[in-house]
């Protein structure tokens, strides 16, 4: 419990929705809160403190500061229950908000910064972080909501598994309903070297996916009894139906990888669809390994 919920922020307006949530996210587990900002012009040997032509609260490190103090202030404005404390930390902004999450509970990012071009829907950050972030990450997209349940999706791999776990959490904290969607667009591998058929009967393969949705979330009942879990198979690309399925939810959550795509990718193309285009806050759970 010791653990703190960390938040990344920049002065952005993206960052204060970060904060926001991570407030929600600190407070309902009773955790602290921490408040980091990567500073990165101490490596690169630019002048850090007041111009002597200038006021002298002015500088970058004072401006670092400032932003610090005034996430802080937000955070305690969110709800004065917080326990948040702060620190400017020298270093690229990815390099330390990767630091920071193996000692963290969860890590919290605006979905874009101050930084990278206007046109990038979620910053370039973000998607490191997610990538190799040691806790999970949630980043605030879309529009924060006090209703609608928590989605998670599900695919039957190690990833998705602790995906429903940390979903099911957040569900009971919040005290909303699960619901675990499966998207399937053929038959699934179940195992490296699996030889999918090229005809296949669609009525018997949905049967088979909606066994492998209610095998992962089997127990959750019995572990949460008042928590209500709704089951939805999807048939189509799972990227879409994601982002469809975030529509009016409090929280979509997923593996950072699945069982498509290739090994060597540290996020799958769902999670970062979803870190694109989710209407709603998206919580990417990294591998126990991480």
């Amino acid at each position: 419990m010791t653990a703190p919920v960390v938040v990344g922020v920049d002065g952005s307006a993206a960052s204060t929705a970060a904060v926001a949530l991570a407030v929600r996210t600190a407070v309902e587990r009773d955790r602290p809160l921490r408040v980091v900002h990567g500073f990165v012009w101490p490596l690169l040997r630019v002048p850090l403190g007041p111009s002597p032509y200038g006021p002298p609260e002015g500088g970058l490190r004072n401006d670092a500061e400032q932003i610090v103090r005034d996430a802080l202030a937000c955070a305690e404005g969110c709800d004065p229950r917080v326990r948040a404390s702060g620190e400017v930390v020298t270093g690229g902004v990815a390099a330390v908000l990767v630091g920071e999450s193996r000692h963290a509970y969860a890590l919290v990012l605006g979905a874009r910064g101050l930084g990278g071009f206007t046109g990038l829907l979620v910053g370039s950050v973000g998607v490191q972080v997610a990538a190799h972030a040691a806790c999970p990450v949630l980043v605030a997209r879309g529009a924060p909501r006090e209703n609608g349940p928590v989605v998670v999706g599900v695919d039957g791999s190690p990833n998705s598994n602790r995906a429903v776990a940390f979903a099911a959490q957040e569900a009971v904290l919040r005290k909303t309903d699960l619901r675990a969607v499966h998207v399937w667009s053929g038959p699934s591998s179940t195992g490296p070297g699996d030889m999918l058929p090229l005809v296949y009967d669609p009525e018997q393969v949905a049967e088979e996916e909606s066994r492998l949705l209610f095998e992962a979330t089997a127990g959750l009942t019995e572990r949460y009894p008042d928590l209500l879990v709704g089951h939805r198979v999807v048939h189509g690309r799972a990227a879409r139906a994601m982002v469809a399925q975030s529509q009016g939810a409090q929280l979509v959550v997923v593996g950072a990888r699945g069982r498509g795509g290739f090994a060597g990718l540290l996020l799958g193309s769902v999670s970062q669809a979803l870190l694109h285009h989710a209407d709603c806050p998206v919580a990417v759970v990294r591998p126990a390994t991480a």
